[in-house]
């Protein structure tokens, strides 16, 4: 017990002595006060603007962005999970193949491959939605793998015996068994995918974190005020409807 406080408390001096304190700045107590002044008084002007941009709109694009990245990935990963599943294949260096193309995967952040795409097609949603999709591939494919490994190999084994082909056997003794973890997952990211594309629209994916970006570059913090309070709102009402289905279906 006491290496253990020994080795954290080590950690903790080593992380402070190599982080460098300059302290605040001469206006950070101004721009501190004018940005709680502009958030306690957010402009609800900008919620609905019949002819142009507003809050409502972003949002729902940030959603857009979150579902249509989310529904590739989860199409996309189906092979990969099967391809990575170690019960699933006789030889191990197959499913470590697949492991291995996961990680390699899940190690690049969807803000890296998002610029990427923006790169490659422009900014904009599309490229918000391909970096989202790629990205939860290596996610959600780590997480089907594991639940087809979890699975209950029996009735597997049974229609075997009885001579069923590969494709029977997946359809009636494998899919049935896996198919509530994989909603329940894909429930799970498409919670997660919606923060990251409020992330990806700072870098120009499309989404509420441009009209975020630009309004604290312009320092309109009763703008910023509404987009955050926005934001908050559309988390926490996805975040409720996915629990609940996640925990019907489970």
């Amino acid at each position: 017990m006491a290496l253990g406080w020994a080795i954290v408390i080590a950690l903790l001096i080593w992380a402070l002595t190599g982080l460098e304190l300059t302290g605040f700045q001469p206006t950070t107590w101004i721009l501190t006060k004018a940005m709680i002044s502009g958030l306690l008084q957010p402009d609800w002007a900008y919620v609905y603007i019949p002819e142009g941009e507003d809050l409502l709109r972003s949002l729902l694009e940030t959603l857009s962005i979150s579902f249509l990245g989310n529904f590739v990935s989860a199409v996309v990963c189906l092979p990969v999970a099967f391809w990575a599943a170690a019960n699933m294949s006789r030889y191990r260096a197959v499913s470590g193949s697949g492991k291995l193309f996961l990680s390699v995967v899940r190690t690049i952040p969807e803000v890296i491959m998002a610029l990427i795409f923006i790169k490659a097609v422009g900014p904009g949603a599309f490229a918000g939605v391909m970096a989202l999709g790629l990205h939860s591939v290596g996610m959600l494919g780590k997480l089907y793998s594991e639940a087809i490994e979890n699975m209950d190999m029996g009735p597997t084994e049974a229609m075997t015996a009885v001579g069923a082909n590969f494709w029977q056997k997946m359809a009636f003794a494998v899919i049935p068994q896996v198919i509530p973890d994989f909603i329940s997952y894909t429930l799970f990211r498409f919670e997660i995918n919606v923060r990251s594309a409020t992330l990806l629209g700072v870098i120009g994916a499309g989404g509420i974190g441009t009209p975020l970006i630009f309004a604290i570059n312009a320092r309109v913090w009763p703008r910023v005020g509404i987009i955050i309070i926005g934001i908050i709102i559309t988390v926490s009402v996805i975040d409720y409807i996915s629990a609940s289905l996640r925990k019907r279906i489970v």
